[in-house]
């Protein structure tokens, strides 16, 4: 009993006292943590298309100024859909990718999005009577029409003389030539005869007019449903887009794909983790029980800081979970290593503690920033889904480095100043045959 001479019991305390609270706080809320982060449609489900952007006006060119009004005018359609978490990103000098999770119409939201949104008014003779920039910003709305309560979409003029002068020109019009027609998107090729008979028209309404309408209010009719009237009216406020967009890419992702491709990387990533944990235990003793509670406490702070920057989880985000798991537990090894370096020297315990630690931050240091620096260039120069990959992966270091680092010598730290590993090294995975007597 004389070895346990001199032994600090509160530095014992301290850190069970530590261990107890960590596994308090993981075990109350990993799991709303878990819940609330969001995941990429290749994880829930959802699509994926590439835009190629050209300027609608001949003799504009795409600029980034151009793009970001593309991008606002995309989110604000995005709204209309509902999807909480859309992912639209600028790509190249004339690109254009949106990810949309979760999305169940696929088609509706394409074609949404692809719409360039431009109202016009005109006659038979497709001469332009107005267009959007004579509306109110916003002023579209779904609504019911007062005598047959079908759903309509109303917007409102600007100028509120202006309505009242088209309405006055064309009611005094022959039957069958006082129409006005109600286009969107409207081409310089288009013809009102040729497109009135067409199912699926640009015409969305052609109502006939039979007197002056003295307001600013326009009720546009289609056959709309509700759902229909709504999203029209969506896309009229969000704007018309600035350019044109050409569909090059399109991925589309089951939500049962995208459930069953989350299960295998999960399942996948804790048999990872279990093997490293296994192999920890087995091979450093001690030291790697200290292993197994730093790696957890840095897989729940990975969790909860990717959470806080509202980032989305996605498949390349989970492995570069797992290898951040790799990562942290390569600075354990460096650490460990140069400990039982020092023990096998003949240097006490806490003497080979504090040596192994401080001649293994250099070596640390410098495999983390030159990790952090392809983590950069991925994010500058990759795709989206190579970006989740690199911001994963910095998130990943950084905190791998705080716990790997500094948790793990906090902890260990504790019991070899406790004098309750002197004279032990075996607990640290070091046979007294490799000793060398000073």
């Amino acid at each position: 009993m004389k070895k346990r001479k001199g032994v600090r019991k509160g530095l014992i305390v301290a850190f069970f006292a530590i261990i107890i609270a960590l596994g308090a706080l993981i075990a109350t809320n990993v799991q709303d943590h878990a819940e609330d982060i969001s995941l990429g449609l290749d994880l829930q489900g959802g699509f994926e298309v590439l835009y190629e952007v050209e300027p609608v006006d001949e003799g504009s060119e795409v600029n980034r100024e151009l793009l970001s009004d593309t991008v606002s005018a995309l989110n604000a359609r995005i709204d209309v859909l509902g999807v909480s978490e859309p992912n639209i990103t600028i790509e190249g000098e004339d690109r254009i990718r949106v990810q949309l999770a979760g999305v169940t119409d696929q088609a509706a939201a394409r074609e949404l999005l692809s719409t360039e949104a431009r109202l016009s008014f005109r006659d038979i003779n497709d001469e332009l009577k107005m267009d959007g920039s004579d509306l109110v910003e916003g002023g579209a709305r779904q609504s019911f029409h007062p005598e047959t309560n079908q759903p309509i979409v109303t917007v409102t003029v600007d100028d509120p003389t202006l309505f009242e002068e088209i309405t006055r020109d064309l009611s005094n019009r022959p039957p069958g030539e006082n129409i006005l027609a109600i286009w969107l998107d409207y081409n310089e090729e288009d013809s009102f005869e040729e497109e009135i008979a067409k199912e699926d028209s640009k015409i969305v309404s052609a109502p006939t007019v039979r007197q002056v309408i003295p307001s600013r209010d326009v009720m546009i009719e289609g056959g709309f449903t509700v759902d229909s009237a709504q999203e029209l009216a969506g896309i009229l406020n969000a704007g018309a887009l600035p350019v044109e967009l050409t569909e090059l890419q399109a991925e589309s992702v089951g939500a049962s794909l995208g459930e069953r491709s989350m299960d295998m990387a999960i399942n996948a990533g804790m048999v990872g983790v279990a093997l490293i944990f296994a192999y920890m235990l087995v091979y450093y003793r001690f030291m790697g029980i200290i292993a197994v509670l730093t790696l957890t406490a840095y897989i729940y702070l990975v969790l909860v800081v990717f959470n806080w920057l509202n980032a989305v989880l996605t498949l390349p985000g989970i492995a570069a979970l797992i290898l951040g798991v790799g990562m942290a537990v390569d600075a354990n090894i460096i650490t460990f290593e140069r400990i039982k370096d020092e023990l096998r020297s003949g240097k006490s315990t806490i003497s080979a503690f504090r040596a192994g630690s401080r001649r293994s931050l250099s070596t640390i240091l410098d495999a983390n920033i030159t990790t952090i620096l392809a983590a950069g260039v991925l994010f500058y120069f990759g795709t989206s889904a190579v970006q989740g990959f690199a911001v994963m992966l910095i998130v990943s270091i950084l905190t791998s480095f705080i716990t790997a680092v500094f948790g793990a010598r906090l902890l260990l730290g504790l019991w070899v100043n406790s004098r309750i590993l002197n004279k032990k090294p075996r607990m640290f995975g070091v046979k007294e045959r490799e000793i060398s007597e000073l």
